[in-house]
């Protein structure tokens, strides 16, 4: 049975819209996967230390029979290709990918916290996803666009169209 999964992408070393792009087309061909919408690209402020470039974040829409925790997996797999380093908390990265939202699941453990507890307090993720799904909901019934209206502004800035898979 496929689920529906949301995958947050951010990238802030390396050309970052190019990350980006690159990791798209990396999430499309995931094995027993099928790759729905890409969002728009935002930058925007650094969460966390301010002495970093810029932020650049989307979204993709997966239609996907992996389990979380495998698709986790495969998701920190991409990062490793694209030379994720994790020195710092909140620190520079050349790639990071959140699993949003799967499905109506919530999930809460040392590995995997689903819907990601930060979604709420993040504009750049918010945005994306209702460009994606303008009426997509939590597992509690929270609406993304109620949220997003009660989000606090991170200097949101939509960047050119990028490429689709």
């Amino acid at each position: 049975m496929k689920t529906d999964a949301f995958i947050g992408l951010g990238s802030n070393l390396q050309e970052p819209a190019a990350q980006l792009a690159k990791a798209v087309a990396e999430l499309a061909a995931l094995p027993n996967t099928t790759f729905i919408a890409q969002s728009p690209f935002y930058a925007s402020r650094p969460v966390g230390p301010q002495d970093q470039p810029d932020y650049v974040n989307g979204a993709v829409w997966l239609s996907t029979e992996l389990a979380p925790h495998t698709l986790l997996d495969q998701l920190q797999a991409i990062e490793q290709v694209h030379g994720r380093e994790r020195l710092r908390h909140w620190g520079p990265r050349t790639l990071d990918l959140d699993l949003l939202v799967f499905g109506n699941q919530t999930l809460n453990d040392d590995r995997l916290t689903v819907p990601h507890r930060e979604l709420p307090n993040r504009d750049f993720v918010l945005q994306p996803l209702l460009d994606l799904k303008p009426d997509l909901t939590l597992p509690d019934g929270v609406a993304i666009a109620t949220l997003r209206a009660q989000c606090p502004d991170n200097w949101l800035r939509r960047l050119p169209s990028p490429a689709y898979p």
